[in-house]
């Protein structure tokens, strides 16, 4: 195991450090892998482009078109199906990859200084606090909360052998992708077409009407808020009546995301992520995974757009019948980055790679200047913006993240956030600044 490899490097340089206080070290500079900030970078980035309808319009409207204030044509439709091939899930599902390798890599250097799974644990915990404060303070459509949650899990597992880990992830994967389709198609063929006009589904078309009425409702409330600028009522409505969201999307997300964080650890220990694997069989299984998995949310999205756009359609598309297709997608979109970033060498690509490492900065910050953006106490742009300017909104944004994370990451030793959650994480000041 690496573990060992590096706890037996250290013994043999006469360095092995005191188990009492060697986990206090940080992950050294030196010791990044590059492809892991580049896949982070490109995936901060699309993270965005995916979440800037949600931030500028209904909530809803992320999947439902008709939930735009702004009214929804025929371009923005086939923005909708584009937005949904390339982005949708995708940066999501790269970063929960990301963040199961980051479980092992980040416990790896601990065991390799003599330290346990609890300086893991209480890290998680952390995160977990800063997922709270992101939810109910700033966005409603927090993941690091989750995140956290379900790092727990995983964290006791990292012991097991990488195939069981791989096959946990990948068996894990699929009940669930079959669990999501089984749950979503049934609400849309009910609601949607002719097979729930039965008088048997009477009463379930009458639950799944209000149900769509009270999301929309609920959306009506947000928006009021948020263009009025009553930030602190804002807040108030999310403890009062969505205090609970944050463990709902444990249950919602969790099949997903745990598979995923195995298989990005697993993924890790085979040497996928630092370039163990054959060159040409990355290149073709990348762009296997990427082309027939984007035929097949092509097809899914010509076929929301065929029955209209409606509620319960987008909603099966989303959350029912993309995630086998997003597998394929995810993991070949990580080998293809895996392969080329290498060769990926000018001024662009170093500060691709520098939002990656400014990543959690870069997450909870864009929330941040998004407020500003959108509340109706600041620019007060929230359901002002049609679809193709919230792009606009979004490349302006990247240009903001590529601009200042070189720089700052030339000066200081971490991003901001960085550095505040590996202070919490040790319970020590570490040095900012180079």
């Amino acid at each position: 195991m690496a573990s060992g490899a590096g706890a037996h490097s250290a013994a043999a340089a006469g360095t092995m450090p005191d188990p009492a206080q060697a986990d206090l070290a940080p992950v050294a500079t030196s010791e990044r892998i590059e492809s892991l900030d580049f896949i982070r970078g490109i995936a901060v980035m699309g993270i965005l482009a995916a979440n800037i309808v949600a931030f500028g319009q209904p909530f809803s409207a992320y999947m439902y078109p008709n939930e735009f204030l702004t009214g929804h044509g025929q371009a923005a439709d086939w923005m909708w199906i584009g937005q949904f091939i390339l982005v949708d899930g995708k940066m999501r599902g790269l970063f929960t990859l990301l963040f199961g390798a980051g479980l092992y890599l980040f416990m790896e250097r601990v065991w390799a200084r003599g330290g346990t799974r609890w300086r893991q644990m209480w890290r998680l915990f952390v995160l977990m606090l800063f997922g709270m404060i992101h939810f109910y303070l700033i966005w409603y459509g927090d993941i690091l909360f989750y995140y956290a949650v379900v790092g727990f899990v995983v964290v006791p597992c990292l012991r097991w052998s990488a195939k069981a880990q791989l096959w946990i992830g990948l068996v894990g994967y699929v009940f669930g992708a079959l669990l999501y389709a089984a749950m979503l198609s049934f609400p849309y063929l009910v609601a949607d077409t002719p097979a729930g006009q039965d008088e048997d589904f009477a009463e379930m078309r009458t639950e799944l009407a209000e149900g769509k009425a009270s999301d929309i409702a609920d959306n009506a409330i947000h928006t009021r808020l948020k263009q009025s600028g009553d930030y602190f009522g804002l807040v108030a409505h999310k403890a009062a009546e969505h205090w609970s969201d944050p463990l709902t999307n444990v249950f919602l997300f969790g099949l997903e995301t745990l598979p995923l964080m195995f298989l990005g650890v697993a993924l890790y220990r085979f040497g996928f992520f630092s370039g163990a694997f054959d060159s040409r069989r990355m290149r073709f299984w990348g762009w296997s995974g990427v082309i027939v998995g984007g035929a097949a949310h092509l097809a899914i999205g010509l076929f929301v757009q065929e029955a209209g756009f409606t509620y319960y359609s987008t909603l099966a598309a989303f959350v029912g019948w993309s995630p086998m297709p997003r597998l394929l997608m995810v993991l070949g979109l990580a080998a293809l980055m895996i392969e080329y970033s290498p060769r990926w060498t000018g001024g662009l690509a170093e500060r691709v790679r520098a939002a990656g490492r400014a990543a959690f900065s870069n997450y909870l910050g864009t929330s941040i200047v998004m407020l500003f953006v959108f509340h109706g106490w600041a620019l007060g742009l929230f359901g002002a913006l049609n679809r193709p300017q919230l792009y606009i909104v979004v490349a302006l944004a990247w240009v903001l993240m590529l601009a200042w994370s070189k720089p700052w990451l030339e000066r200081y030793r971490y991003g901001p956030l960085e550095w505040l959650w590996r202070c919490l994480t040790y319970g020590q000041v570490f040095a900012l600044k180079r």
